[in-house]
């Protein structure tokens, strides 16, 4: 029983640590950008050590993608939750992307993350693209396989009607919130989620 015990908490001591780094690492990250970050700041960060660091994390690329992963996995999640959405397509469109926008607003790490990612991916696309399977192509999907499943739709090409919803969502964030402008282009959250709902759901009726 004690070598249980022993091995518990060392797994839970081992958790702590990667908590540690990927805290760590996110400070820097957002502070100096991928190039200029490094495994050093890192482990300064987190306040372990640099062989700590390494145990866990083989390289700072490894690290950049679980950290992009675990941000995915989380924003996912607190849109669709852990089960498919299912129900009428003009109350689940709406609410879908009310959490969303609500989503992109609130998150202010998530939001200076992807300044940092996207400012990123020319030198360092491959990390960009590790975004786009583990954050955009779930999102995609799901939306696809949600309006796949409502003929009443009428919808013949679920993926880009997919598409246009999240883009419509991102670029409207984008102008609003990340470029500052709700003064020059001003508009209510809700009316452009009813307008895109309707647009969506008027072929059922």
């Amino acid at each position: 029983m004690a070598h249980i015990k022993v091995d518990a908490v060392d797994r839970d001591s081992s958790v702590d640590k990667v908590e540690q780094i990927l805290s760590g690492a996110m400070q820097e990250f957002l502070k100096h950008g991928f190039a200029g970050t490094s495994m050093d700041k890192v482990a300064v960060a987190a306040g372990v050590s640099k062989a700590t660091v390494y145990s866990h994390f083989q390289d700072k690329e490894g690290l950049f993608k679980v950290l992009i992963e675990r941000l995915a996995r989380k924003k996912f999640n607190s849109i669709f939750g852990t089960e498919p959405p299912e129900g009428e397509p003009a109350i689940v469109l709406r609410q879908l992307g009310t959490k969303a926008l609500q989503q992109m607003v609130s998150d202010e790490e998530h939001r200076a993350f992807m300044r940092v990612l996207i400012g990123e991916s020319g030198r360092f696309p491959e990390l960009a693209q590790v975004c786009v399977r583990a954050m955009i192509k779930p999102v995609v999907e799901t939306l696809t396989h949600y309006l796949a499943s409502h003929p009443e739709l009428k919808i013949t090409d679920p993926e880009a009607v997919a598409r246009i919803l999240l883009g419509t969502l991102v670029h409207f964030h984008i102008v609003q919130d990340v470029m500052h402008g709700k003064d020059i282009l001003p508009m209510a959250s809700d009316h452009l989620i009813d307008t895109m709902t309707n647009l969506i759901v008027s072929n059922a009726n």
